[in-house]
């Protein structure tokens, strides 16, 4: 597990909400080895209520009931993961993912089912049960799948040890618990007790927390407990939660570093929320999105995919694969925003960066409603001397004496590597 860059893949929710199947799953890794493996994309998560077979859009079945084991813990719908027919659990999907080259992973809500709490089913390697361990007033406001475990019950540490045990007999890479980040002080306890089951199962896994914003005041235990936290809740197509991210990204990114990531969600790019209908393609336009990329590259955010991959068109695969950006992404170090500024009545936000060996990346993002030309001093970027270097989107070699003058389409970006 490369802590060192933070993490590259994709993720079902955007596309396929609690719908996602296996054959979705397998053909997405297909596409992502063939594709995107080079780059650096390697994690496969499936998204929320795989364990519910009855799931068919974004929105959940309230007191729905699920597929669970003796032991309280819940198990994959045979009917979308006909693989783990038989016990198997996600093993067999793990191991085709894996063979590709891949990483796997999954998503789970805080706590334990509340209808193993309403039938008092075992928690393993224990004589007590989930109704002794459940914390009832503790729910999920959007969710009705889960009570909380209370960490001061004998067997809440149990139960915790218990599922990571499973997932790491099926082969995880990657969880990413829910209903916990922005839950803090409240389930403090709780998501401390439950990293420390996952760091003591004996298999690495990322683990990424969500939903946002998290709390920056929680921003050193964020750090200690998990690799990815999230800042923002759900992030979709629309420019005003782009444009909020800048805000967001200036705040966390002094607490980016060797395994920990503030996390600005996925990426909705390519075709999302098929359960809509097929012609559902993301709404932000391409110079949106190269703002998205280069913002999240130049602040090291995780870089998970949400589009439906296999329906990319020429632009996507282009925009994630871009050379420079992904360099930019796992290279850059102490990246800053420098400043938000208006010229000629038009917003500009300006951010940069020192490459890990050698060199400056900047990055001039116009969040205006008007094309611009833009002259940044190099002076006002640290750069005492005139640089060389190139534009990575455009891959255009570049060199300036006293003024970067950059052209900087509305609503996107340029972004520099000078050597």
């Amino acid at each position: 597990m490369d802590l060192t860059k933070s993490p590259m893949g994709w993720n079902s929710w955007d596309c396929y909400g609690a719908t996602v199947t296996e054959e979705i799953v397998r053909n997405n890794a297909k596409y992502m080895a063939d594709n995107l493996l080079k780059c650096g994309y390697e994690y496969i998560v499936i998204d929320i209520q795989w364990s519910e077979p009855t799931a068919d859009s974004h929105e959940y079945h309230h007191f729905t009931e699920l597929c669970m084991d003796e032991y309280s813990r819940l198990i994959p719908a045979e009917n979308k993961f006909p693989s783990s027919a038989g016990g198997k659990g996600f093993k067999p999907l793990a191991d085709y993912i894996h063979s590709l080259g891949l990483k796997f992973g999954i998503h789970i809500m805080r706590g334990i089912p509340r209808q193993a709490v309403h039938r008092n089913t075992l928690i393993k390697g224990t004589n007590k049960t989930a109704r002794e361990i459940a914390k009832t007033s503790s729910i999920c406001a959007w969710n009705t799948d889960m009570y909380g475990v209370d960490p001061n019950k004998e067997g809440a540490k149990e139960y915790y040890e218990s599922i990571f045990e499973l997932y790491a007999s099926w082969g995880v890479d990657f969880i990413k618990c829910d209903d916990i980040a922005r839950e803090l002080p409240h389930e403090e306890e709780e998501l401390i007790m439950l990293s420390r089951a996952l760091k003591n199962c004996g298999r690495d896994m990322i683990l990424s927390i969500s939903p946002g914003p998290a709390i920056l005041e929680k921003s050193e235990l964020y750090k200690d407990v998990s690799n990815m936290w999230r800042i923002t809740d759900d992030f979709w197509d629309e420019w005003p939660l782009l444009y909020s991210m800048f805000e967001r990204a200036e705040k966390w990114c002094t607490h980016t570093g060797y395994g920990n990531w503030p996390d600005a969600d996925m990426l909705p790019v390519g075709p999302i929320r098929q359960d809509y209908g097929e012609e559902n393609y993301t709404k932000f336009t391409k110079d949106e999105q190269i703002t998205m990329m280069s913002l999240w590259s130049v602040f090291r955010a995780p870089l998970i995919i949400g589009g439906e991959m296999t329906r990319f068109d020429d632009f996507t695969l282009k925009l994630l694969t871009n050379e420079g950006i992904i360099k930019m992404h796992n290279e850059i170090r102490h990246s800053h925003q420098v400043c938000k500024k208006e010229i000629n009545g038009i917003e500009h936000i300006i951010w940069t960066g020192v490459h890990k060996d050698k060199g400056q990346y900047v990055v001039i993002f116009n969040t205006g409603e008007k094309d611009s030309k833009i002259e940044v001093p190099l002076i006002s970027l640290e750069i005492e001397n005139s640089v060389s270097g190139t534009e990575l989107w455009s891959n255009q070699k570049v060199s300036f004496d006293t003024n970067i003058l950059a052209s900087v389409k509305s609503h996107g970006a340029v972004a520099y590597y000078f050597e």
